[in-house]
């Protein structure tokens, strides 16, 4: 039996191509649709101003049902104390370095071309918009899930940063367990597609409907994801559909490290989930018991302050008409002595414990005290500020050595990618080997110095056991002092070279014997 393949057209394949994304992303949305309630939820009682999951009015307030701040400031807090731990504004937070397997006789000169390189980067990234963009991509970390943007701008702005809000992205992951789809829908009206995309093609019948009326709106559907037939480079393809045609305007591929615009980053992640769960998730109950007992409290505050009334029942009133309010008026039997006022029923007592403790589980999640309060009299020393950072690098370990894979080094390795695509800068490659990222932060640099001090008491034993003179025989001080230079940041070119020290040591034996020879100073009669 002998069965007739004919060859798809290349129209055919691009059609299967565009139904197989739109089938897979409406899959990834189905997903998506099992955490909205949550997502709803934290958004509403901590990040009102965030856009909504669900279609709304632009402009609408969203803020009415929130009577309790702490989270609503408490979130602010979180993401600029979490900027200014990993990605400090007008601060070098990482470092290129040369990588281990660079010879270490070539790894001093490497680093000092690096270090050229990433001052340049880092000029780049002061003078762009990233501060403004990341912080916005923290607050939605604190419900679980950041998305970042890194496109390539203009001779002015060479690279350009756009925080993609949550409801506007679907994501999804592959065999590894690692993002490989990201799906961003946009609208765009149809006589703004050709600007949109000056690439791209739009079928015949989309030109007709956009001299029809180009004021209609077009649903785009925009997609990145892995390669992972090309084992040999990493490749991502990068394709624009417009969704109710079922028609792919543009696509294209590009390869190497750094080629994906999209950085999708979370605070912490369950196994076999693809959306991270955020501080925000762990405090939603605390938060809305002290958003109702907020609320409680200044009913009976309204109650206390307008109070309630009982009056005797003359078969006029209504009973049935009568609310349970501030300045309600409730019939009685009647005999009795008139209008009289009902005490409410409210303790404030018990109300404030509760809210307390609410507002202070609220404050832990979202680690608000561990570097103090900005309103604090006395102003944290350095030493104290050090030590609150390097708790606070104790707290959060998991979740920053996260954060570290997923959006400091590919946020560097795309801003890397996009100059030297543009050829603003060049890496040296010593033997097809490139770099590495080290990261070079308040909470790094924290935890770098955990190492330090250990350092620091195996010292100090070693010379309380041994004394100093053996110490300098057992311990390599040299290499010790390379050690906690690294751990500290501090500038390679700072730290003498290994003939630099040899030549140093020689000076410093002449100067001795010099001394030597000429004895000691005369007093002088």
């Amino acid at each position: 039996m002998v069965i007739d393949v004919k060859p798809q057209s290349q129209e055919n394949v691009y059609e299967s191509g565009v139904k197989r994304l739109l089938s897979r992303y409406r899959s990834a949305q189905s997903l998506k649709d099992l955490w909205l309630p949550t997502f709803e939820e934290c958004y509403e009682y901590a990040l009102p101003q965030r856009e909504s999951f669900y279609s709304e009015s632009p402009g609408r307030r969203r803020s009415d049902r929130i009577f309790d701040e702490t989270a609503v400031v408490g979130v602010q807090e979180f993401a600029s104390r979490l900027q200014s731990g990993i990605v400090p504004n007008f601060a070098r937070w990482a470092d290129l370095v040369a990588g281990s397997e660079i010879p270490e006789d070539q790894q001093k000169e490497v680093n000092q071309m690096l270090d050229e390189v990433t001052e340049y980067v880092f000029e780049i990234l002061q003078n762009s918009n990233f501060s403004q963009e990341v912080n916005e991509t923290f607050l939605d970390c604190a419900v679980g899930t950041g998305v970042l943007l890194v496109e390539e701008g203009d001779a002015l702005n060479p690279i350009r940063f756009k925080a993609i809000p949550l409801p506007q992205v679907t994501l999804d992951s592959g065999h590894n367990d690692t993002i490989d789809h990201v799906y961003r829908m946009r609208r765009i009206k149809m006589r703004d597609l050709q600007y949109a995309y000056p690439k791209g093609q739009l079928s015949d019948k989309m030109m007709m409907d956009m001299e029809k009326g180009g004021d209609k709106e077009c649903e785009v559907l925009e997609v990145v994801y892995r390669n992972y037939a090309n084992t040999k480079d990493e490749e991502h393809i990068y394709c624009v559909i417009a969704k109710e045609y079922e028609h792919e305007i543009m696509k294209e591929t590009f390869k190497g490290v750094g080629s994906n615009p999209y950085v999708v980053y979370r605070w912490s992640k369950v196994a076999g989930e693809v959306y991270g769960r955020g501080p925000i998730q762990l405090a939603l109950p605390a938060i809305k018991t002290a958003n109702l007992v907020i609320e409680l409290i200044l009913e009976n505050a309204q109650m206390s302050i307008s109070g309630m009334y009982q009056v005797e029942d003359d078969g006029v009133i209504n009973v049935d008409n009568i609310q349970l309010i501030p300045g309600t008026i409730i019939p009685k039997a009647g005999g009795s002595s008139g209008l009289q006022p009902i005490a409410p029923a409210g303790n404030f007592n018990v109300s404030d414990l509760v809210l307390r403790d609410m507002r202070t589980n609220i404050k832990k999640a979202l680690y608000n005290d561990m570097l103090g309060t900005p309103n604090e009299k006395t102003p944290m020393t350095a030493t104290e500020i050090a030590e609150r950072m390097a708790d606070l690098s104790r707290q959060i370990g998991a979740a920053f050595g996260r954060l570290q894979a997923e959006l400091v080094n590919p946020v560097l390795q795309r801003v890397i990618y996009i100059l030297k695509k543009q050829g603003r800068i060049q890496i040296p490659v010593v033997n097809g080997r490139e770099i590495k990222i080290r990261s070079s932060s308040p909470l790094a640099q924290a935890q770098q110095q955990q190492d330090v001090a250990t350092i620091d008491r195996f010292l100090g034993m070693m010379q309380m056991r041994v004394g100093p003179e053996l110490l300098n025989i057992l311990i390599k001080q040299d290499e010790v002092a390379k050690f906690i230079a690294s751990k500290l940041g501090i500038p390679e070119e700072l730290i003498r070279s290994e003939q630099e020290m040899q030549e140093a040591a020689m000076q410093l034996q002449q100067m001795q014997q010099q001394q030597q020879m000429q004895g000691p100073p005369q007093e002088p009669t």
